[in-house]
């Protein structure tokens, strides 16, 4: 059965190795004309990393193919050769909210692939303040669950800072209960983000409710703590358990089993079109009828479609909202530049944070 077996599978791997041998001449070729970009782009003064040119790429190549790999496999191979491309011009440092082991890293690896350096910070606040200082060229935060809606510490931070939106990536978000000894055998409490306990509330009220419920900094922090101490449990992602030798008690705890997060890439240089934008704006309106109603209006007209529109308490007076508002669109576009023109005319205030390609 195994010569059989091998006598078969001998040509085949014959002719794999010889396609990967063409792979990778083919691929230091496309490296080395990468640098030679690079060394325009130094002329220039042009940015390293340029998402929309990313997006383009990776789609004229999904178009171009006829399978069997899909548009999943397509991405994900060439995110990973366009990173190790950019790491020969410049390694790309990026912030995120730590420590090894949370989903703000895996969306960071996600989105820029491995061929980066994270910078692992304790807080949200900490990634912006990493990015506006230099310490890291990009942050990744989040900025929305799809179960438990707005990450209000990210929205608050988008007021006050000069970055800009650069990127986007949708998570799915799967949590597990994790201990040292791989069962719930004198755990005493649960810790996890604030978000991922709302995010498993109905599993631990039904299978878990003698666990004292502890809100911690970030998943991956729960997990530290779990991995130093055996009466406390951990709601994090499987990298978490991996990274801090637990063992799974339960698996996919979540009450959504769709749950998604979004988060967003936030930087000092504003990203180009790529045919495929979103524009994210904060607005505030005067105090008056129909305020709201006026302020939207040239959206409409222009036929910009909204995609979201949440608020905020304003902090500054007596129930003065923010309004966080996604489009579809880039900032650049006729239609979006129109209706910008407009609203900005009408609105009390208006910060747009960024346009930028799209999550597929």
């Amino acid at each position: 059965m195994d010569d059989e077996l091998n006598t078969q599978l001998k040509p085949l791997r014959e002719r794999i190795d010889a396609i990967d041998a063409q792979l990778i001449a083919l691929l230091n070729q496309r490296a080395a004309v990468a640098l030679e970009v690079g060394e325009v782009k130094k002329h220039f003064n042009a940015p390293v990393f340029r998402p929309e040119r990313e997006l383009q790429v990776i789609e004229r190549l999904q178009n171009l193919s006829a399978g069997p790999l899909g548009n999943d496999h397509i991405s994900a191979i060439w995110r990973e050769i366009m990173a190790a491309s950019r790491s020969l011009e410049k390694t790309i440092s990026v912030a995120f909210l730590g420590p090894v082991g949370t989903y703000s890293e895996q969306a960071m690896y996600g989105y820029f692939g491995q061929s980066i350096e994270g910078l692992a910070c304790p807080s949200i606040d900490e990634v912006f303040r990493a990015v506006e200082a230099g310490a890291a060229e990009f942050g990744v935060v989040p900025v929305e669950n799809s179960a438990e809606g707005a990450v209000s510490r990210s929205l608050d931070l988008f007021l006050q800072t000069q970055l800009v939106i650069g990127g986007e990536i949708a998570l799915p978000i799967q949590h597990n209960l994790m201990t040292q000894s791989g069962t719930l055998d004198g755990v005493k409490r649960v810790c996890a983000h604030p978000q991922a306990i709302a995010q498993c509330q109905r599993w631990l009220s039904a299978n878990a409710p003698q666990l004292e419920r502890h809100a911690v900094s970030s998943n991956a922090e729960a997990a530290r703590l779990a991995a130093q101490d055996p009466t406390i449990a951990a709601i994090a992602g499987e990298s978490a358990a991996t990274h801090y030798g637990l063992l799974i008690a339960n698996a996919l705890i979540q009450d959504d089993p769709h749950n998604r997060t979004r988060f967003v890439m936030i930087g000092k240089q504003p990203a180009g079109v790529s045919g495929h934008d979103q524009t994210s704006m904060i607005v505030s309106v005067k105090n008056e009828p129909g305020a709201v109603y006026k302020l939207l209006e040239p959206l409409a007209r222009h036929g910009v479609s909204m995609t979201r529109f949440e608020s905020r308490p304003a902090r500054v007076g007596t129930w003065e909202y923010y309004f966080y508002i996604d489009f579809e669109g880039h900032r650049d576009d006729p239609a979006v530049a129109a209706a910008l023109e407009e609203l900005g005319k009408k609105a009390a205030y208006l910060k747009i944070l960024g346009s930028y390609p799209r999550a597929r």
